[in-house]
């Protein structure tokens, strides 16, 4: 057992470390890092289990950290584990630096996942419970890991925080140990002005194992983390009270503990005398950035002991790869990030079928082939046709994670933010299915895994007012506007942060399937209609390939008098008219658009082959028109959506909305 004057010793060098950094920047939050140093310094130096010279090694614990305006605490942490610098602490906000002002995924680096909209962490780290314990059924003890995550009143408070602690206590996850750092104090009130709740008894009714410390007494910390490792058969909360700004001194050398100031803004500037709290945990005010020599030795020792630790289980993972050969290749493989080798052609889909079917039989086919793939459903499954993959598998429970399909209730939110923390974990490809207008409730976890660039699948279906019945509230309409955005958006590899696929048939399915597998550097968005769709002319898994470049011929006459394009099932609508227009005498191209940012990507000269300078375009959307503005132009014109849909038969609004054959002979006819 460590000595506890250094422990506390080294809890003050981050403290120092994090508010010396926020005053450098003058920007940050000093108050929550000073308080949960304790926490993270006890786990870090006897708990945590990783190995500093192959960061990406499979069975390592896992540290998610939740409230990101608390990275000062973990990057003073990690420059106590080497890896970072005190130069690079000094650029904290800064252009360019390593150490930007919420945490951003590095592995290599020690930081485990992107942080900043509260909730989401945390939630990120049950995914990552949930992708261990499926592994472990794959690869024994070689996935034994602890999944360690750190929450803030903030994530708390926040509504994911619901589904996250209900779905963790559901399954049983005795892998995950959850820290609440519980200091009464929130950016502009303290938290009595908006909650009082008993948040042990609520975490205690999802079955966690609940303990209550004063999270900045070493001996309990340490005790409830020792307790909580042989918990099982449910998660462990440990609700560590803690101390606002623990250690600020006001300019008088009285205490600054406890202020609302201290969460948002640096010691000198919130009221606190940022000199006399350096020198109150230890430090030189003149050099803050600096690590104790006793401090330094206190890591260096937890290296050598890590070493030892990691030594024998890469020994122990040597003799069971030696005696599971197949196995261990698999894990391999599948930690790789690789897309899996799948054979597309195999895949038979029925003709004019609705394509959440045709989603469906590519899915069954999936869990019969590719064996690290889990699918999730937001109590959709038979709705969304998630259901054939649950088919060919079996849902996952409390007591068995040998099933690949996760029941993740209704909660779209969190069950994006775990299907993400699946992703960030590694070893599996994660994919969570509900209804497209549903994709509003998905938005802040969307944008951080195309942030993060995790790869994970979201599937998509009723794509459009053709729900029909259920009337203007289930129908989407704005909503392919958005996700399309991300198209536009890059990440900052300079890539589309995200692939978004809206197939015309069955053929077109199957191919949008074959680019988001083969997609491993950032999600993936399906459209899928919900009713039934008459196949493309010529439609064929070969002429479908052709989505890979984002928009193609279907058919064409020579020298077209006017483009017509669409994605989704209004291609086929375009067909239909096409046939009246060419009764008519006017010769036309007809286009389809799975995916305009991949169209994009393509050469000016293919683009140009698609839709030729100086011909007539229009374009049929079931969403608003925008969504075609950018193909179609200014001189050509647009059909499609502008008001919230209505309550009727599917076929009914097709013809009251305009969405028919005849229809778009008429609107053509008009601009030619």
């Amino acid at each position: 057992m460590k000595n506890s004057a250094l422990m506390n010793k080294a809890a003050d060098n981050i403290r120092i470390l994090a508010a010396s950094m926020v005053e450098k920047a003058k920007s940050g939050h000093p108050g929550g890092a000073m308080g949960g140093a304790d926490f993270i310094n006890v786990l870090y130096s006897e708990f945590l289990v990783y190995d500093p010279k192959n960061p990406k090694w499979e069975g390592r614990d896992r540290f998610f950290l939740d409230p990101g305006h608390m990275s000062p605490m973990l990057y003073a942490q990690l420059a106590l584990t080497g890896k970072f610098t005190l130069d690079e602490l000094k650029q904290f906000r800064q252009w360019g630096s390593t150490t930007p002002g919420h945490p951003e995924v590095s592995v290599e680096k020690g930081i485990e996942n992107t942080s900043g909209p509260l909730g989401q962490g945390h939630t990120f780290a049950v995914g990552a419970a949930i992708a261990a314990k499926f592994l472990k059924t794959k690869f024994g003890e070689q996935m034994g890991q602890t999944i360690y995550t750190y929450v803030s009143d903030g994530g708390i408070e926040e509504e994911i925080s619901q589904g996250a602690g209900r779905l963790a206590g559901h399954l049983g996850l005795d892998n995950l140990i959850m820290f609440y750092d519980s200091n009464d104090i929130q950016l502009s009130t303290e938290t009595c002005a908006v909650t009082s709740e008993d948040t042990a008894a609520k975490y205690k009714s999802w079955g966690w194992e609940v303990m209550e410390i004063n999270g900045n007494d070493l001996g309990q910390i340490r005790k409830a983390l020792k307790k909580a490792q042989t918990v099982q058969g449910k998660p462990t909360l440990i609700i560590g009270k803690t101390v606002m700004g623990k250690g600020a001194l006001a300019p008088d050398g009285s205490s600054f503990e406890n202020k609302c100031a201290t969460h948002g803004a640096p010691l000198g500037e919130s009221g606190a005398s940022f000199e006399k709290s350096i020198k109150n945990l230890g430090g030189n005010p003149e050099e803050p950035f600096a690590i104790f020599p006793e401090v330094a030795e206190l890591y260096a020792k937890r290296a050598e002991e890590l070493e030892k630790i990691v030594a024998k289980r890469h020994a122990a993972k040597l003799e069971w790869a030696v005696r599971n050969p197949e196995a261990a290749a698999k894990m391999e493989k599948w930690f790789s990030g690789a897309a899996p080798e799948i054979d597309w052609t195999k895949i038979e889909q029925e003709s004019g079928q609705a394509t959440r079917a045709a989603s469906a039989t590519v899915l069954g086919y999936l869990a019969q082939h590719v064996e690290n793939m889990i699918v999730a459903s937001a109590d959709l499954s038979n709705s969304d046709k998630t259901d054939g993959f649950l088919k060919k598998t079996k849902a996952m429970t409390k007591d068995d994670f040998g099933g690949a399909f996760l029941q993740a209730g209704v909660s779209e939110l969190t069950m994006a933010c775990v299907c993400i923390g699946m992703g960030l974990h590694g070893g599996v490809i994660p994919a969570c299915g509900t209804f497209f207008v549903f994709s509003d409730y998905m938005k802040p976890a969307i944008r951080m895994a195309a942030l993060m660039e995790v790869p994970v699948k979201f599937i998509w279906t009723h794509d459009a007012f053709r729900v029909g019945e259920d009337g203007p509230t289930h129908e989407p309409v704005e909503q392919e506007a958005q996700i399309r955005l991300m198209e536009k958006l890059k990440n900052h590899n300079g890539n589309n942060s995200m692939l978004v696929l809206r197939p015309a048939d069955s053929n077109e399915c199957t191919v949008a399937y074959q680019l988001a597998m083969e997609n491993t550097r950032t999600p993936t968005g399906f459209i899928f209609s919900r009713q039934n769709i008459k196949d493309l002319p010529g439609s064929s898994y070969q002429q479908a390939l052709q989505v890979s470049k984002g928009a193609y011929v279907v058919s064409c006459d020579e020298n077209p008098d006017v483009v017509l394009l669409a994605s989704g099932s209004e291609v086929s609508t375009l067909v239909d008219g096409a046939e009246l227009l060419r009764k008519d005498g006017i010769k036309v191209r007809i286009v389809s658009v799975p995916s305009e940012g991949l169209f994009r990507n393509q050469s000016v000269e293919y683009q140009a082959s698609v839709l030729p300078v100086g011909v007539k375009r229009f374009g049929l959307t079931a969403g608003l028109p925008v969504n075609l503005q950018g193909l179609v132009g200014e001189n050509g014109s647009i059909w499609g959506l502008e008001s919230f849909g209505f309550s009727a038969p599917y076929k009914v609004l097709d013809e009251k909305l305009g969405f028919t054959g005849e229809n778009v002979y008429k609107q053509v006819k008009a601009i030619l």
